[in-house]
């Protein structure tokens, strides 16, 4: 999503992602205490440390919805959830986001946290601390009590994650929870066509020639083409649920990242129609559910997920103390 960079060179697609929910020490309640109090003067501060910037903005009853010069900013009541691709620095503002909420609303405590990314297409290119995860779960580990996970091969594809220890006077999240991640690569080269300007004027052409309007018709979309191509859009559901499409569409090095917290028993039907509109090569596919999700009896159902035209390489279960984490790696199938 680079606005500078030619259609043929090399941008980084894989996206850092923060999610962190706040709380009181005392469980008491406060106006004070909504993080969508925070003025966007404040975050576009933030933000300047990591290196990007809002590019747009619209919020419902629930969420505040940001997209950015490099991916997305949401912020409800209690969350924050910041994605940011390319050579960002994400990880440097975390210290001043904990400074901000602690002085701005009336939360004292993170109850929980969760890090994670796609290992880099070229990690080299990244600007400290995100040259490597050893060296983001170091920063982290200044700032929390945390332990970093690896799902998949080290050598080849695989997916990082930092999230916080159990605290023992606290048990957490307390509301039905669930977060799906699907990141595609060497994707159909004439799909990713459509989020040039080559092709497409606007985001809004784009995103219906791609059929992205279909995937979850009535929501509230913010979406941005970029110049000369890179595609952003955030979407809006009642309730407080989100969905957020990032693509790079560089011939080369072609990423598409695709993230929701819309509650669903399955989201078999959802990733098909994923497949059929971006045409990846391969996938991974990562599912946070907690224990009042209703994504929380889904694990047993991916050991007979089948998409047609793939073959499922890995499947990953971990069990932490309030969510049950899925990672599954598929490739296409030889022809």
């Amino acid at each position: 999503m680079d606005v500078k960079a030619n259609y043929c060179d090399f941008f980084e697609g894989t996206e850092k992602l923060l999610e962190i929910w706040f709380g009181r020490r005392d469980d008491s309640s406060s106006a004070n205490c909504d993080l969508r109090l925070i003025p966007r003067s404040t975050w576009e501060k933030l933000l300047k440390i990591v290196k990007c910037e809002i590019i747009s903005y619209k919020k419902n009853d629930h969420l505040d919805s940001y997209v950015l010069s490099e991916s997305s900013l949401f912020v409800s009541k209690n969350r924050v959830i910041l994605k940011t691709c390319g050579s960002t620095t994400l990880l440097r503002a975390v210290k001043a986001l904990i400074y901000v909420v602690r002085d701005m609303t009336d939360f004292d405590i993170v109850l929980d946290l969760f890090y994670s990314r796609k290992n880099f297409i070229r990690p080299e290119l990244q600007d400290k601390p995100h040259t490597s995860f050893e060296d983001e779960t170091e920063v982290l580990d200044e700032l929390f009590d945390g332990s970093a996970y690896c799902l998949g091969r080290l050598n080849r594809d695989c997916w990082y994650l930092y999230t916080l220890n159990p605290l023992e006077d606290f048990i957490g999240v307390q509301v039905p929870d669930q977060t799906l991640e699907v990141m595609m690569q060497e994707l159909d080269p004439k799909i990713m066509k459509i989020f040039t300007r080559e092709v497409c004027s606007n985001a809004k052409e784009a995103t219906m020639k791609s059929g992205i309007d279909k995937l979850f018709p009535g929501i509230m979309i913010d979406d941005y083409l970029f110049e000369p191509c890179g595609y952003s859009m955030n979407g809006l559901f009642k309730g407080g649920y989100y969905v957020t499409i990032h693509i790079t569409p560089e011939p080369k090095y072609s990423y598409v990242s695709f993230e929701t917290n819309y509650p669903q028993e399955s989201y078999s039907d959802l990733i098909a129609r994923l497949l059929k509109t971006f045409c990846p090569g391969k996938f991974i596919m990562t599912l946070f559910a907690n224990k009042l999700s209703v994504a929380a009896i889904a694990p047993g159902l991916y050991h007979r997920m089948d998409f047609r035209g793939f073959c499922r390489k890995e499947l990953q279960f971990s069990h932490f103390k309030n969510y049950d984490l899925t990672y599954a790696l598929f490739a296409k199938a030889p022809s």
